[in-house]
């Protein structure tokens, strides 16, 4: 069984549950007689790194980083007007969640709106501020390693798009 290696050591791939992060190696490792290859991904701002079987990788939903159409689309959503659904915090909560770990830009951007508060809006609870700040984080990631810029610029111009949609 030949597993295809979509990914060289190097390049940068989003893992839909901990955002952008880099291959730094390919392995091989024997586990119970059986050969497996893996993809070494390093997490640098989590400090941590994740091995994924190659034979997994699509089911995992690793993939490639967004093009820039597709990060065009989520600064498009970004200016929308949110849509919050007029149910229970918690089940709404759940759906962010789902949103962030989707991988998708444009389903993050949609949590980043509808959760994002300008200075005349009321105030957020702990919950939503943590929510929004990682859907943020996330998104600001995956752009500055598209556009080539560092993370911090990239929420810059996240927020500046925010608050002129606001």
């Amino acid at each position: 069984m030949s597993e295809s290696l979509d990914f060289i050591t190097g390049d940068h791939v989003v893992y839909p549950a901990h955002g952008v992060g880099q291959i730094i190696g390919i392995e091989t490792h024997s586990i119970a007689d059986m050969s497996v290859t893996l993809y070494a991904i390093q997490f640098e701002k989590e400090r941590m790194t994740l091995k994924v079987p190659v034979a997994k990788a699509k089911a995992s939903g690793l993939r490639r980083l967004s093009t820039k159409d597709r990060i065009k689309a989520a600064m498009e959503t970004l200016q929308g007007p949110s849509k919050i659904k007029r149910i229970m915090w918690s089940r709404r909560a759940q759906e962010y969640e789902a949103k962030i770990n989707s991988g998708d830009p444009v389903s993050i951007a949609e949590v980043v709106r509808d959760l994002y508060r300008g200075e005349d809006q009321s105030d957020q609870s702990y919950s939503e501020r943590q929510i929004y700040h990682a859907a943020l984080e996330r998104l600001a990631r995956e752009l500055a390693v598209v556009e080539k810029i560092d993370e911090r610029k990239a929420t810059e111009k996240l927020e500046a798009v925010l608050s002129k949609a606001a």
